[in-house]
């Protein structure tokens, strides 16, 4: 089964390597990490939304 991570920064100039090196330690692989840089206001954020689709798929419980 995979395992996805989320990763989120306020803007372009901070660094989120902590948060993905974090995601790495529990066993999160690279392509499976999905990262925004931008406010976190609201959820409009493109990689979020991709992250819920995913989660959502029926076929993203096989692979």
């Amino acid at each position: 089964m995979a395992v996805y991570g989320y990763v989120r920064v306020s803007s372009t100039d901070q660094n989120e390597d902590r948060q993905v090196i974090a995601l790495h330690e529990l066993g999160v692989e690279d392509k499976n990490i999905l990262m925004d840089k931008q406010s976190g206001k609201d959820f409009d954020r493109p990689q979020y939304r991709r992250l819920l689709r995913k989660l959502k798929s029926p076929f993203s419980i096989i692979s």
